[in-house]
């Protein structure tokens, strides 16, 4: 293989991968590990009504984003229906999106509206949320659309 062909084929994967690499975490609130939620199990959320903390040996990954469980049977459960528990506005702030902004999370402050986990910074930011559920959801919806695919660091 000559080298004129070996440069081509790097010009050609840069120009696939990079775009992807570029966008990849952008509408999911994850840390430097791409670990979502802070560590807490998202479907434990819905079961067990309270933030649970994952362990690092039940894994999965969605969305860009790596979710730990406190079990392996929340794992299993989550892997058959992903959408079904993922936290809306790819698990940033959701009184931070109707603002349009993207905001860390803590993972401790979340409720469940018509069947959808909703996570906010902290409980501080989650108590100024729910004051005004429904206008804020609808808020948040409508800036969602305009911010996601935009870096946090950019609003």
């Amino acid at each position: 293989m000559n080298i004129k062909h070996t440069v081509k084929q790097l010009v050609v994967t840069a120009l696939i991968v990079i775009p992807f690499m570029a966008m990849a975490g952008v509408d999911t609130e994850t840390d430097e590990n791409d670990v979502i939620l802070a560590g807490h199990d998202v479907v434990a959320y819905f079961t067990e009504s309270k933030p649970v903390m994952g362990k690092t040996m039940f894994t999965a990954a969605y969305n860009d984003a790596i979710y730990h469980f406190s079990s392996a049977v929340n794992r299993d459960m989550f892997k058959k229906a992903p959408d079904r528990y993922a936290p809306q506005y790819g698990g940033f702030c959701a009184y931070g999106v109707t603002l349009g902004q993207k905001f860390e999370v803590d993972g401790k402050a979340f409720e469940i509206v018509d069947g959808k986990l909703y996570v906010n910074k902290n409980l501080k930011v989650y108590g100024i949320w729910k004051k005004e559920v429904p206008s804020n959801i609808k808020s948040a919806n409508i800036k969602w659309n305009g911010i996601h695919a935009t870096e946090a660091a950019k609003l």
